[in-house]
């Protein structure tokens, strides 16, 4: 039974994260629930830090995964913030949960995906940057991210048995942050039950200097069941999984997080076919209710927004062998998603008597067919090619202000926008199509030479079609960019489309493990903003900002990545690496070279790595350049260079692991090059301007987990 089932189980252990780690060259990837063992030999990963890490060591937001993997991320609350790769985020990048397509139901983007699942939920997490093949999904521009955390666990016995469970905590000091998590499972041969909860609580985190970064503070849990049953050529498993985060505070926005609560239910079905094919279907659905306001004296204020929204689809999946050296995969699929974004009128302030209806009834569907074959040429070479099509319609019901009358004798901007966007037809559609060349040069035993080509569509979202308002209130409401400006809904907004060309050296040798990528992207229509006006709600000129509009133009964006491992020593004492990156990206609009927002400066990396045994310890020290190439049109600030040094020992004793960290272990303090501006302080004290969000300091951590 356990050979013959070899096909539907996950190509990772249930207890390894994968550092799948195909930056920019997008390696081809079978759909993930269709993935077996066979396809690894033709599927390169690279290993970021030369050794796999156990998920149950794993506590907090699964961000934390992905930063080892070479995601960056524009900070937001302590579980939302928004992953960047090559030199874009949010929506640019697709993120799958579980194969499944979550849609962030904010103004603000306060849940994306990966804010619904916990670092100790998840057993791989793949990224794919760039040239991303087809088959792993569409609508994106950057890549793909895809963590999954649905791993059915088998026994060997006919009746149900206890399998395995652990449970881990943790702190950190620099914000008295708690962490608890948990994993069980029990099995026969044919059924798998198991659950997963995970539970984070946290201050307010100070920064360098020892001063507190106001309106950080959060709390948050995760909750997933699972039950599965399988026999000699087929597997089903359903998954339903429950959020729950009663507070969030977002520095960089003008509101926060109140309540977010969420539902969801996945069903999957595999099914081997004859000639070692495989077929597999899989049914989502994820339902969120979302609130907004102020919860903390650290940022006060009054002002409801409630948010509702759905995402139902279905992916149907098929690997078809084609000979002995070549694959066919065939997927149709197909996305819903619905939003309600309501502001509740409050009596006896200018936010009434309405309520502001901000996104009524709104709706983006997707409608997707793809085809990828894969050849081995020869024994040097290997080849994928891939197209996919996607039709995309949008659409929104009538809206409303808060009011239809002047506001202090002064014309009213948001009723007039209203008027004017109810007369409009605001139906949208759109055709996608992607198309990816990806080719693999085997120069040696070691050493292997990468090449992608891809053409990638992302149309525009439902808040840059349709958030109408024109007024100072409304526009701040709008934007997950963490600036401080407000911003302005354009229906007549065209897809991005991008040309990508990635080339990569990796090198594998006995004591060197070296892998170097370049890319360049050229995007036309990237979704940008222009300034349609600013305001200022102070008498200095330090607090001015921006309304801006988003709008079509021209970028490019390019960069390098250079990642060296080398073990120099294996002795009595252990074995010593040292690991060492770099990494480089620009960005850039075609006309007047401006630069692009949020694109982060050079950073480096240099690690001494040790493991005696089941000891490991890591010292690093983290090197980040000055950022001097801003967005003027956003505001943004430049940040100096600053230097971090980490330290972290792990130490795994028959069923207990205990690890110990010192992360930022001078004490310095920086400011956060992706982390935007603090709304929070400027509230507070508006007198120094739009200051930039300051990162944690000194942070004593401690965790335990235990398998049992």
């Amino acid at each position: 039974m356990a050979a013959n089932s070899a096909y539907l189980s996950h190509p990772f252990k249930t207890s390894v994260i994968s550092s799948s780690l195909a930056i920019a060259m997008g390696l081809s990837l079978a759909p993930q629930a269709m993935a077996d063992d066979s396809e690894l030999a033709n599927i390169e990963r690279l290993e970021v830090h030369g050794q796999q890490t156990e998920n149950r060591n794993a506590l907090g937001s699964a961000e934390n995964l992905l930063k080892g993997q070479g995601v960056d991320f524009s900070e937001a609350g302590g579980v939302s913030a928004l992953p960047i790769l090559n030199g874009m985020m949010g929506d640019r990048i697709k993120v799958l949960v579980d194969g499944a397509d979550i849609t962030a139901s904010c103004a603000n983007q306060m849940n994306p995906p990966l804010s619904y699942i916990s670092a100790n939920q998840v057993t791989t997490a793949e990224v794919i940057a760039g040239v991303s093949p087809v088959s792993a999904g569409g609508d994106n521009i950057a890549g793909v991210i895809k963590v999954s955390s649905l791993n059915p666990k088998f026994g060997e016995s006919d009746s149900i048995k206890w399998n395995s469970g652990d449970i881990s905590t943790g702190y950190r000091s620099v914000s008295d942050t708690l962490l608890l998590g948990t994993n069980a499972t029990v099995a026969s041969k044919n059924i798998s039950l198991s659950y997963q909860g995970a539970y984070e609580d946290a201050n307010s985190y100070k920064d360098g200097n020892g001063d507190k970064v106001i309106d950080t503070l959060y709390r948050a849990q995760n909750h997933a069941l699972t039950a599965a049953w399988r026999d000699e050529t087929q597997q089903v498993a359903i998954k339903l999984t429950h959020q729950n985060i009663p507070f969030q505070g977002f520095a960089n926005q003008y509101m926060d997080m109140t309540d977010n609560k969420s539902y969801g239910a996945l069903a999957r079905y595999q099914l081997k076919l004859d000639d070692d094919g495989e077929f597999s279907a899989q049914f989502n659905w994820h339902g969120v209710k979302h609130e907004m306001g102020f919860f903390t004296p650290e940022k006060t204020g009054k002002m409801p927004m409630n948010t509702e929204g759905d995402d139902y689809s279905y992916q149907l999946h098929w690997r078809l062998p084609m000979g002995d050296d070549s694959t066919l995969l065939v997927g149709q699929e197909f996305y819903s998603y619905q939003l309600d974004d309501v502001w509740p009128a409050v009596p006896g302030t200018m936010m009434a008597p309405n309520d502001y209806i901000n996104i009524n009834d709104g709706e983006r569907r997707r409608a997707a067919v793809y085809g990828e074959w894969q050849q081995d040429l020869s024994p040097s070479w290997w080849l994928s090619a891939g197209v996919r099509f996607e039709y995309v319609t949008t659409n929104t019901g009538e809206v409303q202000a808060y009011s239809d009358m002047p506001m202090m004798g002064m014309p009213n901007m948001d009723a007039a926008a209203a008027q004017a966007f109810n007369e409009m037809d605001r139906e949208r559609n759109d055709d996608l199509i992607d198309a990816t060349l990806l080719a693999r040069y085997q120069l040696s035993a070691n050493q292997q030479l990468e090449f992608g080509l891809a053409r990638k569509n992302r149309a525009p979202n439902l808040y840059e079609c349709y958030s109408w308002g024109r007024g100072t209130m409304a526009t701040t409401m709008i934007g997950w960019y963490g600036d401080g400006n407000g911003y302005v809904g354009n229906p007549d907004l065209k897809p991005e489309t991008a040309h990508t060309l990635s080339a990569a050296y990796k090198y594998n040798g006995d004591s060197w493990q070296v892998s170097t990528t370049a890319w360049y992207t050229a995007v036309t229509d990237y979704i940008d903003a222009e300034v349609i006006g600013s305001f200022n709600r102070t008498s200095s000129a330090d607090g001015k900002r921006n309304i801006l509009q988003f709008t079509n133009l021209d970028a490019n964006l390019y960069g390098a990545r250079f990642n060296a491992l080398y073990q120099f020593a294996e002795t009595s004492t252990g074995k010593w690496q040292v690991l060492g990156k770099v990494n480089v990206t620009r960005g850039e609009r075609d006309e007047g070279n401006e630069p692009l927002y949020q694109i982060k400066p050079l950073q480096t990396e240099l690690a001494l790595q040790h493991q005696l045994g089941n000891w490991e310890n890591s010292l690093s020290w983290q090197w980040v350049a000055t950022k001097d190439r801003v967005d003027d049109r956003r505001l943004e600030n430049e940040t100096d260079s600053y230097s971090l040094l980490n330290l972290n020992s792990s130490m795994k004793w028959q069923d207990l692991t205990v690890t110990f960290a010192v992360n930022n272990l001078f004490d310095s303090y920086y400011e956060l090059p992706l982390g935007g501006v603090s709304v929070a302080e400027f509230k507070a004290d508006n007198t120094n301007g739009f200051k930039q969000i300051a990162g944690a300091g000194r942070s004593f951590e401690l965790s335990a987990s235990y398998a049992f």
